[in-house]
């Protein structure tokens, strides 16, 4: 079954509180948090004080952190507590296989991204210390954009190289194109304008999580 994982930077961000609840009560399973930090992306976004809180009101929800950050390692001691999952950035200024070995030290799913121009052998070296690839299906920085098409092969070639893990993807994904992206091997979606521009939530998660692969 697909994971489904609404992304907050769509949310509005005067009821984050609500926003959150009415994604959790239609059956979300994971809740993104896309952290920015001015540099490695052009846009400021969520700090830790929100993710904490987020933890803190929502203690069962399965907090997916996503840093796009230059430097994550700086940031770890504050992220980490609060999250499930802490994805950095193969395109890092920091050292990508101490950064993911200090975030399973923090007993956290690392997460590794690749941006659209970032071939998948860019993770192969990393397997054994990446729990999930998240492949970036727009350029990172900001929400509302349309699917880059060609990142579905990127995905298949994940799968065909030998990892094992989750593949996730995030930019531009709809209810209307996610069964292809599912065919082609994605586990977790990250939806941002779709799941909160949405008139019934419910009826869309339900009918995503009721997807199944096409047999090739």
């Amino acid at each position: 079954m697909i994971q489904i994982a609404p992304s907050i930077l769509a949310a509005d961000p005067l009821h984050l509180y609500d926003e959150v609840r009415r994604m959790q009560d239609a059956g979300s399973d994971l809740i993104h948090v896309d952290v920015m930090d001015g540099h490695f992306v052009p846009n400021l976004s969520f700090g830790p004080e929100t993710v904490r809180c987020l933890h803190a009101a929502f203690p069962d929800v399965r907090l997916d952190v996503h840093l796009m950050l230059s430097h994550p390692l700086r940031f770890l001691d504050s992220f980490a507590p609060s999250a499930w999952s802490v994805t950095v950035h193969a395109e890092m200024e920091d050292h990508a296989e101490t950064t993911l070995r200090a975030i399973r030290e923090k007993g956290v799913r690392t997460g590794l991204a690749l941006k659209p121009g970032t071939p998948a052998e860019a993770a192969e070296g990393l397997f054994s210390l990446t729990d999930m690839v998240l492949v970036m299906t727009v350029e990172p920085g900001f929400g509302g954009q349309s699917l880059h098409w060609d990142m579905l092969e990127k995905i298949r070639k994940l799968r065909a190289m030998g990892f094992h893990g989750l593949i996730e993807a995030d930019g531009g994904i709809t209810p209307e194109n996610l069964p292809y992206l599912y065919d082609a091997g994605l586990d977790v979606a990250v939806m941002g304008t779709s799941m909160y521009h949405s008139t019934n939530v419910l009826r869309d998660v339900e009918a995503m999580h009721h997807l199944e692969r096409h047999k090739e």
